[in-house]
């Protein structure tokens, strides 16, 4: 697709919203058809979205000498001109600016100059710009979460099936230092049979969703501006992948294994009205003090896979506590327990018995099953962001878009990942009823074999 007018943009909308209706008319559809513009050039890279997120992934991307930055497109002047410097910084010229409304995302995908394009805005678009990306055939990788509805997650896996485009979530904590010496220990079998693990996103964002002081939409300032609208409106988890997405590596989720159902239950709603209240901006009779918070402060769900594991997942981001991804691992050799939650393991008939291995001993682990891209890479990583974990996630999509290639954590992922959003938001509405996961794979799952964090 060379043209692709708001018209056909819309339409394509409105036709994959329906979800499985249409899947019968792509089932046999062509695979993996993406090729660079120029493929024995440089690679041409455009961003849409270059707010916070998007600016860390354009100051990565710069650092490549092999890719162009060709476009970035947003509605912010500010953040224009932000990505504009750090272009200027790195000795680039300056991108093609596409702004002025909400739609200007479709200029830039008209490009014949753009390969890949990297999407990082807020939630209620990350589909519907994915969708249009494949369908002009831009190699797409987009931030999490990916969806928030099952339509719209078919919206990406029928589209890919139709366009043979690949996608790629940028679930960067699967690039983790410790989530891939973990994923090598289950490879190893370090841990026996694997049969539970707990994760989570537990971050106080009380600041982030009250920019200033307790306001948030229109007038607001960053992700106040439009994430603190899913609060008010939604209960269930949110923002699911930082933890579930390694967990769904360990598990081989798409490769072998698959998410069957999910119970969530949610707490009251009771801290963003405090935080409002108790604010020096804020107080009793500020109105936002008088609106009721639909979002309970810990949501809480039990994913069952396939293969008879099961997962815990904790959304909790309007208390006050520190960082955590609440990661922890269950085998019937051994368990271990991540950074967040006190560094430490246990293997049976290695551990002195019926004790933690913590500090040194720990480590002593942590080196052994320490990943090939850490150990060749680290200093690469160094000042990338998260870590250094935004370095991997950035490297590996440039490589699939670079060598034409699928990307390991790809559009399958992406769905079954997302669908946790509004699964858990129907268990949740209906008392903790089960809900089941579609086969996204349309039971491809049953014979692919892993693909991510290869040795």
């Amino acid at each position: 697709m060379s043209k692709l007018s708001r018209r056909d943009f819309l339409k394509s909308a409105t036709i994959a919203g329906a979800g499985l209706t249409i899947a019968p008319r792509i089932l046999n559809a062509g695979k993996f058809r993406f090729k660079r513009n120029k493929p024995n050039g440089k690679i041409n890279i455009a961003f849409i979205g270059v707010g916070h997120r998007g600016s860390w992934h354009l100051n990565n991307v710069a650092n490549y000498k092999d890719v162009e930055i060709t476009a970035i497109c947003d509605i912010d002047p500010e953040a224009i001109a932000k990505s504009q410097q750090i272009l200027r910084e790195h000795s680039r010229k300056e991108a093609t600016v596409y702004t002025g409304d909400e739609y200007a995302f479709m200029k830039l995908l008209e490009r014949d100059d753009v390969d890949g394009v990297i999407i990082s805005t807020p939630w209620r678009w990350h589909t519907p710009m994915s969708v249009a990306a494949m369908r002009a055939g831009k190699y797409t990788g987009v931030e999490v979460s990916a969806a928030n509805t099952i339509a719209e997650c078919w919206d990406l896996v029928n589209t890919y099936e139709e366009t043979g485009t690949p996608l790629m979530i940028l679930e960067n904590v699967c690039f983790a230092r410790e989530a891939l010496a973990v994923l090598k220990m289950v490879r190893k079998g370090l841990f026996g049979e694997v049969v539970h693990a707990t994760c989570g996103y537990q971050h106080d964002l009380r600041e982030v969703k009250f920019n200033p002081g307790v306001e948030f939409g229109k007038g607001a300032k960053g992700e106040a501006r439009w994430r603190t609208e899913h609060s008010l409106k939604r209960n269930g988890d949110l923002y699911p992948t930082h933890g579930v997405g390694p967990v769904a590596t360990w598990f081989n989720i798409n490769r072998g294994n698959k998410f069957e159902s999910i119970t969530s239950v949610a707490t009251k709603s009771t801290s963003l009205h405090h935080y409002i209240v108790k604010h020096p901006q804020g107080g009793i009779n500020h109105p936002n003090a008088k609106l009721k918070w639909k979002l309970g402060d810990i949501v809480t769900s039990t994913i069952k896979t396939a293969n008879g594991e099961t997962i815990v997942v904790s959304h909790d981001t309007n208390l006050p506590r520190p960082y955590s991804w609440g990661f922890t691992l269950h085998g019937n050799e051994g368990v271990w327990e991540g950074k967040y939650e006190g560094r430490r393991i246990y293997i049976e008939g290695k551990s002195p018995k019926h004790t933690w291995e913590t500090g040194a001993d720990y480590d002593k682990y942590m080196k052994e099953y320490d990943h090939k891209m850490w150990k060749e890479e680290e200093e690469k990583a160094k000042g990338s962001g998260h870590g250094g974990i935004d370095f991997f996630t950035i490297k590996t999509f440039l490589e699939g878009v670079r060598e034409e290639k699928e990307p390991p954590l790809d559009v399958y992922d992406a769905a079954a990942w997302s669908a946790i959003s509004p699964l858990s938001e129907a268990s949740v509405a209906s008392n903790g009823a089960p809900q089941f996961f579609p086969d996204f794979t349309r039971g491809k799952w049953m014979t692919n074999k892993p693909k991510f964090g290869l040795e």
